[in-house]
């Protein structure tokens, strides 16, 4: 399917199927290809007599495949987040060719930022005045989106510093959880960090073009995009930071709690000790033992069962160790 712009519209065209018959209109500026098939692909080269990245080719890491020029047009790939309200968002690559004629878009979902603009054409058909202009709105929104999911992961962060250094989480299998959602706001971090990335790396590319680097307005917009994605990225950067040292805390705070365990058993171990050593001995079948045959025998031997196992408890009150 294709969605095709016009100067100045607020609404799109939309051709489900492209065929050889098919013709670029003379005031097309954008043209959003959504899950094209390799024959719309072809037809749509010999329109714009360029070629077009494959979804094999988008998906590839290598800055050589991502950011190039070829046939004056210019080529970017961006991985851009989608599902941002989930707990681990997804991430996919769309690819943006400014072209001499219109801007091209090539995507195999569907993301919030292209909604927005969307939205913000119907409300102001003027903005849709150009390629370099429509390219810009669409960067402009997917900073604007990737920051609403930050922030939202961030969020989730701060729950989570709460939960763990406030003690509201006692148990180990609560710190499990905590670890568990650690987890995934990590790798929702993560992938935030790798978009962000991906868009910094086209600003500083694509302000080398023509079409942007000789007009003032798109060139400061770019610019300004540049440091808001700078901004962004340091802020996940520390939102980064702090999930680890919230991983560091929970797991050093188990090993705190399993020591506590592992010491009050040594404790009653050592306690419980002497009063087996005395009971073991009063326990003997010797014939001659004279406290067995008096009658203070019994409350004897349970009273010093009792200081045998007392003593060392206060001897440990009084180290510090209990």
């Amino acid at each position: 399917m294709i969605r095709i712009f016009h100067t100045g519209a607020a609404t799109c065209r939309i051709v489900e199927v492209i065929d050889d018959g098919f013709q670029l209109p003379p005031d097309v500026v954008w043209l959003d290809l959504i899950a094209p098939t390799r024959d719309e692909e072809l037809v749509l080269e010999n329109r714009l007599g360029l070629s077009l990245p494959t979804r094999e080719e988008m998906v590839e890491l290598e800055a050589s495949s991502r950011l190039y020029r070829e046939n004056g047009a210019t080529y970017a790939t961006a991985d851009l987040i989608h599902n941002g309200d989930a707990e681990i968002p997804a991430i996919d690559p769309v690819t943006f060719v400014l072209t001499p004629g219109p801007l091209v878009t090539i995507r195999y979902f569907n993301p919030r930022p292209f909604v927005m603009v969307d939205e913000k054409f119907e409300r102001e058909p003027g903005l849709c005045s150009g390629p370099a202009e429509i390219f810009l709105q669409l960067m402009e929104a997917s900073i604007d989106r990737t920051s609403d999911v930050l922030a939202t992961n961030a969020g989730r962060v701060e729950t989570i510093a709460t939960h763990v250094f406030t003690g509201a989480h006692g148990s180990s299998a609560s710190y499990e959880k905590l670890i568990s959602k650690l987890g995934r706001a990590h790798i929702a971090n993560t992938r935030i960090e790798q978009s962000l990335s991906g868009l910094a790396r086209i600003f500083a590319f694509v302000s080398l073009d023509d079409r942007i680097e000789r007009a003032a307005d798109p060139r400061e917009h770019l610019k300004s995009l540049n440091r808001d994605a700078a901004s962004l990225l340091a802020h996940a950067q520390a939102v980064a930071q702090s999930i680890n040292f919230q991983l560091s805390a929970a797991l050093g705070l188990i090993n705190i709690q399993q020591s506590s365990i592992i010491k009050i058993v040594s404790v009653a171990s050592v306690a419980f000790l002497p009063p087996t050593l005395v009971a073991s001995i009063y326990g003997m079948n010797f014939r001659y033992m004279p406290e067995l045959a008096q009658i203070w025998g019994y409350p004897f031997a349970l009273v010093l069962m009792l200081l045998a196992g007392v003593g060392p408890l206060l001897w440990f009150r009084k180290k510090g160790w209990l």
